[in-house]
């Protein structure tokens, strides 16, 4: 059958991955992923036809299935099949009671196993939506939004906060997805679609502080102990959370991996003096940082790579990360932990993690704390100590183009501060940029997921100097993009009104020549450039 999908930074030649995805996901994975989309689609249409609000169940189940599809989630083909019944199962139910219930393409599944789902991909995927290749790029703007939203929507949900109004729009647009809309539609629908990433990170940062408390100023060490560990990757806190408190007065240290990093400096996390430190760098490298930590490893999200034997027994995956042949443990029980005493006990028989670095790393500047710190960073302005900020937030990669943000880090002047989220800090998170008047030059957010720091800090200081237009602010846009949460992210700030972003290491290349054009005329996006000349361009307003 062949795979077609566009969907991250990373394919095959920036035309798109059509045999096997550079993530590692072959063509079954791939159509499984094509199919699983579609079922959800066809549940939001049947959604649409009940009166009333969407129920929530339809809009966690969407989020979930959206969530599996994003890149480096799930590469576990019976977990797909079993989530596409899980689908399939809600759209039924839903069916049953409507009056006219829908018929999209109802009589076309042909049972429900694997290979009743293959025969299906042949006709569905990203090339259906649209024969019109512009209209084809809109609506693919407009689901990879949707596929970032649905990892910050399931993360609030884990925690127990919920929007229906984004719920509800999952369901309008997945269902505009299907029909034959106009170019001024779809636009319409991919800005409706950032109002919601706004919404949605907002959701998320509630849902994280008012669990774990606003995050600190911290300094996480980068080095090992003497007892055997226990490394966990991906984004979950309420993994996390569950994992310490299962490895308390056990001999057990618990390190973050890329992502996690973050967590350090949650003040709920900060009581269990086993919670050590971060160990290693960005995902793409998890395949050797993972073989010398030594022990159990657990993935709580995406920014999964190819699992090598070298750590296969000793890995496992749980909520919607999946990978074929690794242990997944179980969701939690209503109003209970997951179980993490697999792990524990095999932690014990393993040896401490090998050391690979030695220092330490500097985070907790998301919105409160530098909030907090307002006068400070405004007095710097208006002395010129502070001359721009410059905003460096989104993914990393594995790609050798992505060199650029650790040489656009160290060419900055030091009269600059860089604000960042996501795992492209570590494109420059361990380089010695120093400090203006105390404010290191290198403020780190979070995670992805609290990219939302970074739009409140900026219109927060709009708001501060009196100015009209966030535009206006002393900072530029320098973002680094891989998958679907940063297509998100990215829709959010055009939802804000930002403008003049430069996108790298390469534009999406789901964009085609006519939209690129509409992004450049409406908000001055634009690809990044040579290393010297995008730094003097930032640094002229440009």
């Amino acid at each position: 059958m062949g795979m077609s999908c566009n969907q991250c930074q990373e394919s095959i030649l920036s035309t798109g991955c059509t045999a096997r995805g550079v993530c590692g996901k072959d063509e079954m994975t791939a159509k499984l992923q094509d199919v699983l989309v579609y079922a959800t689609e066809g549940l939001a249409v049947s959604a649409e036809l009940l009166p009333g609000q969407v129920e929530r169940s339809v809009g966690q189940l969407v989020s979930e299935s959206l969530f599996v599809t994003v890149t480096n989630t799930n590469f576990d083909e019976d977990a797909i099949v079993e989530q596409i019944r899980k689908t399939l199962a809600m759209r039924d139910a839903l069916n049953a009671r409507l009056p006219h219930p829908s018929t999209q393409d109802v009589a076309l599944w042909s049972g429900s196993s694997r290979e009743d789902f293959l025969l299906k991909a042949i006709t569905v995927g990203i090339e259906s939506l649209s024969e019109n290749e512009d209209l084809r790029s809109l609506k693919s703007l407009v689901l990879y939004g949707l596929k970032g939203l649905a990892a910050y929507t399931d993360h609030a949900a884990v925690l127990g906060y919920h929007d229906d109004d984004i719920y509800a729009f999952y369901v309008k647009a997945l269902v505009a997805l299907t029909r034959d809309l106009d170019a001024d539609e779809l636009t319409d629908l991919v800005m409706e679609t950032g109002g919601s990433a706004v919404k949605a990170m907002a959701l998320l940062d509630r849902a994280n502080t008012e669990t774990y408390g606003n995050p600190e100023i911290t300094e996480v060490k980068t080095g090992v102990g003497n007892n055997p560990g226990i490394l966990i990757s991906g984004h979950d806190l309420r993994d996390l959370a569950d994992l310490l408190e299962q490895t308390e007065g056990k001999g057990v240290d618990v390190y973050t991996h890329c992502e996690m990093l973050p967590a350090h400096s949650y003040p709920a996390f900060k009581k269990y003096s086993h919670f050590v430190g971060n160990y290693g760098g960005s995902w793409w490298s998890q395949d050797k940082e993972f073989d010398s930590f030594n022990g159990p490893i657990l993935m709580t999200t995406n920014c999964i790579v190819p699992v090598r034997e070298a750590y296969r027994k000793r890995m496992f995956t749980t909520g919607l990360a999946g990978y074929p042949g690794l242990k997944h443990i179980p969701a939690r029980a209503e109003g209970a932990s997951k179980d993490f005493s697999e792990l524990v006990e095999l932690a014990k028989s393993c040896a401490p993690p090998k050391e690979i670095e030695n220092g330490k790393i500097i985070g907790g500047f998301a919105h409160n704390q530098v909030l907090a710190l307002a006068d400070k960073v405004v007095d710097a302005v208006k002395s010129g100590a502070i001359k721009r900020f410059i905003v460096m937030a989104g993914c990393d990669g594995r790609h050798a183009s992505r060199h650029y943000y650790t040489d656009v880090a160290a060419a900055l002047p030091k009269d600059t501060v860089i604000l960042t989220a996501g795992c492209a800090k570590y494109r420059y998170n361990k380089l010695e940029l120093g400090d203006i008047g105390g404010i290191p030059r290198v403020l780190d957010a979070g995670q992805c997921n609290d990219s939302y720091s970074l739009a409140v800090i900026a219109l927060k200081l709009k708001d501060v100097f009196g100015m009209e237009d966030i535009n206006e602010l002393p900072i530029s846009f320098d973002i680094a993009w891989y998958e679907q949460k940063a297509v998100t992210v990215l829709l959010a700030l055009l939802f804000l009104g930002v403008k003049g972003i430069r996108l790298g290491p390469t534009l999406p290349e789901f964009l085609t020549p006519n939209v690129v054009s509409v992004l450049v005329e409406k908000f001055g996006i634009k690809p990044i450039g040579k290393v010297e000349a995008d730094v003097e361009a930032m640094m002229a307003g440009a």
